[in-house]
């Protein structure tokens, strides 16, 4: 399925695959419910070692509710219910015995709107380190000085540590939303809309900043934007009606569809 039109809805920009072809991630018919309402049913999906994946389709379609049973955000929900299983490195991350705390760590995660908290810029990145317990200056300092490189910030910044995150702009709260869930080394991070509120400038360093941090990092992003999943990510899946389509290369998914729904959402029949 597919036809030469859909190459001109999109700009492909093709990133290198990932070197190593290994599982990270995996659910295996993964069904969560709020209440009684079925969010997603049945979801089997891989996610691999450092790569980019993105989930896209229209909104209220189960991405948002897949990408936070990752890390178990969807626990905090009340009367929420899951079945099936995930498992990260080949271990389940749902059990009594699983600490979600400690998944959390693990498998990051940054929201479709930045929230910095109303603390210093310093602190703001150093606020998991902290809770975990970490006491020694120098790690603190050395640490934050890190994720705020690795977030692309720390050149903007580094004479302004002791001013509140509130006040740097809605692009760099972000970058510093990132950096606070980079401090921690998590091995995943997901991505929840993270540049929808943001202005071209900002959300261009954002996706060169997802782009670099693949190579440390295996990255799952839900975004909205097609064009923006299209330039980013190795791999994409389509969800609709709570259901995983199809996922597939990011060029196969926007040139050569294999599922009917899939065209009709991408060349704009709905959604």
């Amino acid at each position: 399925m597919g036809s030469p039109a859909l190459n001109q809805l999109v700009e492909i920009t093709p990133s290198p695959a990932p070197a190593a072809a290994t599982v990270k991630m995996r659910a295996d018919d993964l069904t969560v419910r709020y209440g009684s309402k079925v969010a997603i049913a049945g979801i089997t999906l891989e996610v691999r070692t450092h790569e980019i994946l993105a989930l896209i389709g229209p909104s209220g379609c189960g991405k948002s509710t897949f990408l936070r049973a990752l890390n178990r955000m969807n626990d905090t929900i009340e009367a929420t219910t899951t079945t099936g299983s995930i498992e990260l490195d080949g271990e389940p991350i749902y059990g009594p015995e699983v600490d979600p705390v400690l998944v959390r760590r693990r498998v990051g995660m940054v929201f479709q709107r930045s929230n910095p908290f109303p603390k210093t810029i310093f602190e703001n990145v150093a606020y998991g380190l902290r809770i975990a317990g970490e006491r020694d200056r120098s790690i603190i300092s050395g640490t934050v000085e890190r994720a705020l490189r690795q977030a692309a910030l720390w050149d903007e910044v580094k004479d302004r540590l002791e001013e509140s995150g509130l006040g740097l702009s809605g692009g760099q709260q972000q970058r510093l939303c990132i950096a606070r869930a980079l401090a921690v080394e998590p091995e995943v991070l997901l991505m929840d809309e993270p540049a929808s509120a943001l202005d071209p400038i900002a959300t261009a360093k954002i996706e060169e900043l997802v782009s670099e941090l693949s190579e440390i990092l295996t990255i799952v992003i839900v975004t909205h934007n097609m064009q923006q999943a299209a330039r980013v990510s190795h791999r994409t899946g389509f969800f609709y009606l709570g259901r995983l389509v199809e996922i597939d290369d990011t060029t196969n998914i926007f040139t050569r569809p294999q599922e009917r729904e899939t065209e009709d959402y991408i060349t704009g029949r709905f959604g």
